[in-house]
């Protein structure tokens, strides 16, 4: 196969595996029930005057399957932190004792788990788009590669092969997302 060709191929796994990393990321942002740091990434903090990510300015772990633990390095950055994790709307309520952050993770009701599942649906169809726009995309540039010399053989091959690439990371977002929705039905 003509080098150029490949090169476009080569590409457009690694846009897949991109996008397929980017899905995941949001996954670990949908809460299932149990407390994990990930839930609050996302969240930055104004430090002096500089927003700031969350974990960069307090230690952020758990204590229990259920508690989220926010310790600022800064006694000062407490109300702050507290005040920015309610803006966030995720749900969730920090009690403040003065010197860290508790925010236990309610039980999901069954009504919040339908919801849960159906936004985790929502970003695996995301996640499938950009798998197929990247297809797209490559087959585009095999077929403009045709006009500058590439044989109609090699560009249907690679054509080919951008769409075993397409069906194998649909097939893991789809892998992921059976899991994920798993995850949160479990009671």
């Amino acid at each position: 196969m003509n080098e150029e060709a490949q090169m476009y191929i080569d590409e457009a796994e690694e846009n897949m595996k991109a996008a397929v990393v980017h899905f995941e990321g949001e996954l670990a942002k949908i809460r299932a029930g149990k407390a994990s740091p990930a839930i609050l990434q996302g969240i930055s903090v104004d430090y002096y005057g500089t927003p700031t990510p969350l974990n960069q300015v307090a230690n952020v772990g758990t204590t229990d399957a259920r508690t989220i633990v926010v310790q600022p390095w800064e006694k000062t950055m407490l109300p702050k932190i507290e005040k920015e994790i309610l803006k966030a709307n995720l749900g969730l309520t920090p009690s403040n004792n003065g010197e860290i952050l508790r925010i236990v993770i309610p039980a999901l009701t069954e009504e919040r788990r339908k919801a849960l599942v159906k936004q985790v649906r929502s970003e695996a169809e995301n996640a499938r788009v950009a798998v197929r726009n990247v297809r797209k995309d490559t087959n585009n540039s095999l077929k403009a590669l045709e006009k500058d010399g590439l044989t109609e053989d090699e560009s249907k091959k690679g054509q080919e092969e951008v769409q075993k690439l397409t069906d194998r990371f649909v097939a893991d977002i789809d892998k992921i997302s059976q899991a994920k929705e798993a995850e949160i039905m479990k009671v």
